[in-house]
């Protein structure tokens, strides 16, 4: 496992990175700038796929274009390399509620339609008073790799992802709620970001976490409603929660989020696996879209 984890990522890194133009200049987000941001995006996307099929990429091409499409709404697009892209669902300025949906490992631009799958499902279930936003802002470490055992990529996300809900605070002022959903890998990130977030975010779900860095809802430091959940057929729950330094390295995430000492909101996810929290109709998407709409007041119990 460790010869796989160090030969997977350098094997990653040796192949030919899809060219791609540099992200759009865009002016700051505001609702008279929200259409021009959209539609330059959009340009920068169809031009990526260009690229892309001039490289012999045709798969990338194909997701570019189809990230492109007229109705996509896109806050941001970087089609280099891995690719990282942000996009809305619903009317962001009409919205009482926004969602914001942070991944784990293995997502990207080659993987988005999972991605984006996951966060229309949530939006279906939400409704149109609630806005959903993929925040796909970082480059996600592979589960396969040394770098997904480390906090090295969500500490490199975390100020990014600090600053958009900040400017997204700005945009949807203060009787728009706003939730941050946080997948996997995607809690470490939104750990690290909750720092100095206050009265930005109003709740933060912790779903199929390997841990956040801390050992305590409280350590935080978010004035969010923090709340957890793992389903009773997730792998991650054989992951050991442990947090140790080696040769300088912190590998590991502490304690489990849904234990009771950590102290969050747990609630029920029935039997989702790790990809499966936001599967139509599950239990896990039922809770996790009220919690998106602020009206999960207390956690049901199993």
């Amino acid at each position: 496992m460790i010869a796989t984890a160090v030969v997977a990522p350098v094997s990653a890194a040796a192949r030919p990175r899809i060219p791609a133009p540099p992200p759009a200049s865009l002016a700051p987000l505001t609702p008279t700038t929200l259409r021009s941001t959209y539609e330059a995006n959009r340009a920068n996307a169809a031009e990526a796929a260009r690229m892309a099929e001039a490289h012999g990429d045709r798969s990338r091409a194909a997701t570019d274009r189809w990230m492109a499409a007229p109705a996509r709404q896109l806050l941001s697009f970087d089609g280099r390399g891995p690719g990282q892209a942000v996009e809305v669902l619903g009317d962001l300025l009409k919205a009482d509620h926004i969602a914001v949906l942070v991944p784990g490992s293995d997502t990207s631009l080659d993987t988005y339609d999972r991605f984006h799958k996951a966060a229309l499902a949530l939006h279906d279930r939400t409704g149109p008073d609630t806005a959903l936003i993929a925040w796909l802002g970082y480059e996600t470490p592979g589960t396969i790799s040394t770098t997904v055992l480390t906090p090295t990529r969500a500490e490199q996300a975390a100020p990014h992802l600090r600053t958009f809900l900040r400017e997204l605070r700005g945009l949807s002022g203060d009787s728009t709620s706003i939730a941050l959903l946080c997948h996997s890998y995607g809690s470490v990130v939104c750990a690290r970001a909750a720092t100095d977030l206050k009265n930005v975010v109003d709740d933060m779900a912790l779903i199929g976490s390997p841990g956040t860095g801390v050992d305590s809802a409280a350590a935080l430091h978010t004035s969010a409603r923090v709340w957890a959940a793992r389903g009773t057929e997730d792998w991650i729950a054989m992951v050991p929660h442990s947090r140790t330094d080696l040769f300088g390295t912190t590998l590991g995430f502490g304690p489990d989020p849904t234990s009771p000492s950590y102290g969050a909101h747990v609630f029920t996810a029935g039997p989702a696996g790790h990809s499966d929290y936001f599967t139509p109709n599950s239990t896990a998407l039922k809770n996790l879209a009220h919690i998106a709409q602020g009206t999960r007041s207390e956690a049901p119990h199993a």
